[in-house]
């Protein structure tokens, strides 16, 4: 992908748990030849760096810059909250943008405001919301809901947020046909009290649970304030121990003005090398 021992700088950052790899390419050091191979390489865990999602921040005319964002497997994907917010406090740092901010995503125009290591982030209206139907799996029928952040999402209500199979049930709606071809993620859901849910996330892309999902998180909190009584701004238990909070205004059962607020840490600062993205014996 690049000439023998040259070097990638990148950020290593985590928002609440969900971790990622941050380089800046507004100088196009990362070009698109074998470009899903070489995500896929450096997200893999123990053999790379390792990470739940590879995003690259680049120029743009109207707004601070543009992101593209990709899950560990290379796939790409419209939005992703946390993500958002560690792109958001890594511009900062870097001089990209100011403390206020706003960048260009697949969803839309995304946004944000950085506060030392808080990021409060403004995302797009959400979707689609349709709310306890019936999904039939292979063994059983199960009431469901569902809405799209930014990018799709089922919301399951559990009883206890630590008896879920969350990798087993979440893959089988995943690729279940009714989200096909595009898929959904899985988030199960407990309310905790009436302005606390704790949720447990299957991630598209990732295809395994991650420590805390912000479109997932958002998801969760519309579908529970369109149930229940609860209010804005809804605290979100993530499975990383870190909360998130969901601000959202309510109008004839239609949500807007979404805000994600949570943390965007930087867990260390460093170079790719070559060995980063090749595969076992070279290949």
């Amino acid at each position: 992908m690049l000439g023998i021992m040259e070097k990638i700088d990148f950020y290593k950052m985590s928002g609440s748990g969900n971790d990622f790899i941050i380089i800046d390419n507004r100088n196009m050091v990362v070009n698109e030849a074998g470009l899903t191979n070489f995500i896929a390489s450096v997200c893999r865990r123990k053999m790379s760096v390792g990470a739940d999602g590879l995003i690259l921040i680049e120029n743009a005319d109207a707004v601070d810059f543009r992101w593209r964002f990709f899950n560990s497997d290379g796939s790409v994907a419209e939005m992703c909250g946390n993500g958002a917010r560690c792109a958001a406090r890594f511009a900062y740092l870097n001089g990209i943008a100011g403390s206020e901010m706003s960048f260009e995503t697949k969803a839309g125009i995304v946004h944000a405001k950085v506060a030392k290591e808080q990021v409060k982030i403004k995302m797009p209206d959400p979707a689609d919301l349709k709310t306890d139907y019936t999904l039939e799996l292979e063994d059983s029928r199960l009431s469901v809901s569902s809405v799209n952040t930014g990018v799709p999402h089922v919301v399951v209500e559990a009883d206890n947020i630590d008896d879920i199979g969350v990798v087993k049930m979440g893959r089988e709606i995943r690729f279940h046909d009714v989200f096909a071809p595009a898929g959904t993620n899985v988030n199960f859901v407990c309310l905790q009290n009436d302005d606390i849910v704790a949720i447990r996330t299957y991630e598209r892309g990732v295809e395994d649970e991650t420590l805390a999902c912000g479109t997932g998180a958002i998801a969760c909190a519309i579908v529970m304030a369109n149930k229940t009584k609860i209010k804005s701004p809804v605290k979100v238990m993530t499975r990383s121990g870190g909360h998130l909070y969901i601000y959202y205004k309510e109008k004839q059962g239609r949500f807007y003005d979404i805000y994600l607020e949570g943390d965007a840490r930087i867990i260390y600062k460093a170079q790719l090398w070559e060995d980063a993205w090749k595969r076992s014996e070279g290949k």
